[in-house]
């Protein structure tokens, strides 16, 4: 029996150390860089699927404040 590997080799990381991908994930996320770092420190994920959730939710809550 072979072993499915669990990692989506799919899946796509904010490399924050470089420059070019932060400001890319910024602008496609419609944030600034400062909220992007923020998000990526509160979810304690650099994937993108983790950060645009916690973006998602922490902007509904804003929304309903």
């Amino acid at each position: 029996m072979s072993q499915q590997s669990t990692f989506d080799s799919k899946e796509e990381f904010i490399m924050v150390a470089d420059e070019q991908n932060r400001n890319y994930w910024a602008a496609t996320l419609g944030v600034s860089i400062e909220t992007l770092k923020s998000a990526i420190r509160a979810c304690k994920s650099t994937t993108v699927k983790s950060v645009r959730n916690y973006l998602d939710n922490s902007s509904k809550i804003a929304i309903q404040a």
